[in-house]
């Protein structure tokens, strides 16, 4: 273990030694000592602001509402944030939980008209310490330009780089006697080696800030943003960032988080899903806000979800800034001419027209096929580089219409599907990759979140199931595990994988059974159960999921 300044690093993984040397230089590591020294107190203070919050939702039993402390910045109309660089004006497409460590799929990413890339060090990524440094060494070469027949990074699509949220620590990683916290570990290094690089080709730097929840938050990223660019001699406001609004919470600070970021803002995204998840999170123990079967009662098409977008749209463009929505992550079967890739692409091409009415600048998508399908639906129902020109004046958003729940039911389809999510995830982190695919689409971190929260809720209040009245116990989740495991053996090409998906479903109970609600899937499995870490685990034959595409 490596130490300097009372600090410690872990050695690094066998196959990635010259990646590790090249990363973890004596300015680097000072660098990531002195960030992480300087914010590391701020850092647990949001953290306790976030358990306070919570707690006080559940003692008063009170409902978010906008701020009166915050009245005057949403009620002056004249403050804007500062514009983004040409490259970031224009960005329709970008390819979504792009997780960097996978070097062949990185590739092809850098090679396809899309506008951008996420580059995911969250949502669609497994944190082991192979991922980070195979991730941010593979960022490092794209923006040398020395990974092979891709365009110069002035040229190819813009990264989008999305470091590990708040509740992530670095366990290979510890500052005067703690881990430090993850998302200072990734910004801290890719702002090192690639900030320069990026701001001298005019390509960066550039960033999405995973589930920020107040203005407070904000505040801090900004903060981190100032030192950064002082530290490391780069003009301020060079660094922008798009903030996920991931949580119900920060849907009611959303003009506030902009005012805090204004000088490195890229504007907001919309995501559904841990967006919809938050919603158990924070009010979860409550009957009047039961989430009903995703799969069948909850889309962007819902009151609920329908103002969280417009909102968003609003607040953005209101404010000079860019508004981006979310990743399709349904997946074109391979014969183009088969009714099921019309059928498939036609209900992308609903979905995102409605992101496109409502105002966005762009979004996302998981399949490299959707991007120019999806590119050409932008020109057909926009005009110019963006729609910043679209106010959105028809739009009142009250409080009400963020905080109603859509009607609706439990199926037993819809259980059992947010059952094979949750331990397919579980087994797919357990096996060292933070995303799979099941049943013609991507599944990741988010999806992940609804599924073993909605079956935590639904179990926490007896829910019936609509066909047959049958309550959601114990029980009956205990025998569709069961019954979900049979279905899935098939794939399980060895005694290793199956003691993997034994293992990973066994989690999953572990965590819906919970009589408090983790906050975070990936908190649970990175801190809870480190011994089962994919550190180790990665090292195993596992279920290759990514080419089975369930």
């Amino acid at each position: 273990m490596l130490i300097w300044d009372g600090s410690k690093l872990s050695p690094p993984p066998s196959d990635l030694t010259a990646e590790y040397e090249a990363l973890f230089t004596s300015d680097s590591l000072q660098f990531l000592y002195e960030l992480v020294s300087t914010f590391d107190k701020e850092v647990d203070q949001v953290l306790r602001q976030r358990v306070s919050r919570k707690a006080h939702i559940d003692l008063s039993g009170e409902l978010p509402d906008f701020l009166e402390s915050s009245a005057h910045i949403r009620s002056d109309p004249d403050w804007r944030v500062k514009p983004v660089p040409p490259r970031l004006q224009r960005r329709h497409v970008d390819i979504g939980d792009l997780a960097p460590c996978d070097t062949e799929r990185f590739i092809k990413a850098l090679q396809t008209p899309a506008e951008g890339i996420q580059v995911d060090f969250d949502d669609g990524n497994c944190p082991t310490y192979h991922n980070q440094i195979k991730g941010i060494h593979n960022v490092l070469k794209a923006v040398l330009n020395q990974l092979p027949n891709v365009p110069h990074i002035s040229q190819g699509p813009v990264l989008m780089l999305r470091p590990r949220a708040w509740n992530m620590v670095e366990n290979n990683m510890m500052v005067e006697g703690k881990k430090v916290p993850g998302p200072l570990f990734d910004f801290g290094l890719l702002m090192f080696h690639c900030g320069k690089i990026l701001l001298e080709n005019e390509s960066g730097p550039f960033f999405y800030l995973s589930k920020v929840e107040s203005i407070l938050e904000a505040r801090l990223w900004n903060k981190i943003f100032v030192w950064t660019q002082q530290k490391l001699g780069l003009p301020l406001g060079c660094i922008k960032a798009t903030v996920l609004i991931e949580n119900v919470l920060a849907a009611f600070e959303m003009e506030e988080i902009l005012y805090e970021l204004r000088e490195h803002s890229a504007g907001l995204n919309c995501g559904i899903w841990d967006y919809s998840a938050s919603f158990v999170n924070k009010f979860g123990h409550r009957r009047d806000f039961l989430l009903p079967d995703r799969s069948k009662y909850v889309n962007m098409e819902k009151r609920f979800l329908r103002s969280y977008m417009d909102l968003l749209v609003q607040t953005c463009h209101r404010r000079g800034a860019l508004a981006t929505g979310g990743m399709a992550a349904l997946l074109l079967p391979q014969n183009t001419h088969s009714d099921s890739y019309r059928r498939v692409l036609s209900t992308v091409t609903r979905l995102k027209l409605l992101e496109i009415k409502a105002g966005v600048d762009g979004f996302m998508v998981y399949d490299l096929n959707l991007i120019e399908p999806m590119q050409k639906l932008f020109r057909l129902h926009s005009q110019g580089d963006n729609q910043l020109n679209q106010l959105r004046c028809d739009v009142t958003i009250t409080a009400d219409d963020l905080l109603s729940m859509p009607s609706g039911g439990v199926t037993l389809h819809g259980l059992k599907h947010n059952i094979a999510v949750g331990v397919l995830f579980i087994n797919a982190w357990l096996s060292g990759h933070g995303h799979f695919f099941y049943k013609g689409q991507v599944e990741d971190s988010a999806t992940a979140e609804i599924s073993r929260s909605q079956v935590w809720q639904w179990v926490r209040h007896q829910t019936r199931l609509e066909e047959d009245h049958r309550v959601v116990s114990r029980r009956l989740v205990n025998d569709l595990t069961m019954e979900v495991m049979v279905e899935l053996r098939p794939v399980c090409h060895s005694a290793r994988a199956k003691q993997v998906l034994h293992t990973a479903a066994d989690m999953f109970l572990e965590v819906v059974y919970k009589r408090d609600f983790p906050e975070f899937i990936t908190t649970y499995l990175s801190e809870d159960h480190t011994f089962l870490s994919s550190q180790r685990c990665g090292q195993m034959e596992d279920l290759d999921l990514e080419r089975a595409r369930l």
